[in-house]
């Protein structure tokens, strides 16, 4: 594990949890908060808890404040959409103001069970099949083998207080449609849900690297260029 880190602090649950697990086990975290105005009062709200949090435990915190909803109307994208592009480019230039290697996120087992759900929907290939992995660029997610139910327990036998987006209650937002709809349904069917998907998630990023090293190969062997024409070997 690097020994440096930047932390995406929100203030929920699966964040403090992070920031807690990494801190006290000896890693130098750096906190960030994005403040997206999305919500009124409650998105400054999360912005004073993060701040109280991190001044408790001694960790350098960076707030950066969007004005999301214009960045969205403007750029023609959803508000999710734009939170999502201002978060990452805001860290990525963290990262390289900081000279740090990665920014940890605190997805977790549940979310990537969501994610090749939402996946399914839209429509996807191997890629989008093997769900979040650990290090992605320069994300990287330790929590990808804890459900959202074991970082709560954690959260509780540490004494460790966190806040809730009221958002997450509304089924306005896709995510939030399968959390409470689609996935309790599934686990019905099939109580060890969680475990069952991110294993097959697991197998199916191992066939992914399998078809990229062999179509690699093939191309390396079959593929050649006569001036301006790209040329396969079908024969190979």
């Amino acid at each position: 594990m690097q020994k440096s880190l930047l932390v995406a602090l929100s203030g929920g649950a699966d964040s403090v949890a992070l920031l807690h697990k990494l801190h006290s086990g000896g890693v130098r975290c750096v906190a960030a908060h994005c403040n997206f105005h999305l919500r009124g009062d409650e998105s400054d709200r999360d912005e004073k808890f993060v701040r109280d949090l991190c001044q408790r435990l001694g960790v350098e915190l960076h707030v950066r404040h969007f004005d999301t909803a214009a960045v969205a109307a403007e750029r023609g994208i959803s508000v999710e959409m734009a939170a999502r592009e201002l978060r990452y480019g805001w860290f990525g230039e963290l990262l390289d103001s900081l000279g740090l290697p990665l920014v940890a996120v605190g997805h977790h087992a549940d979310d990537n069970a969501e994610t090749l759900l939402l996946n399914l929907v839209r429509g996807t290939g191997l890629r989008g099949l093997g769900g979040m992995t650990e290090i992605s660029g320069r994300i990287y997610r330790p929590l990808l083998n804890f459900s959202r139910t074991d970082i709560e327990n954690y959260c509780a036998a540490n004494g460790l207080q966190f806040i809730t987006d009221s958002t997450n209650a509304s089924d306005a937002f896709r995510r939030n449609r399968l959390r409470h709809n689609v996935i309790p349904t599934l686990k019905e069917i099939n109580p060890s849900l969680l475990a069952t998907v991110n294993a097959a998630m697991r197998r199916l990023r191992g066939a992914e690297k399998i078809v990229e090293k062999f179509a690699h190969d093939f191309a390396l062997r079959a593929v050649s260029t006569h001036a301006d024409e790209l040329h396969i070997d079908i024969d190979m």
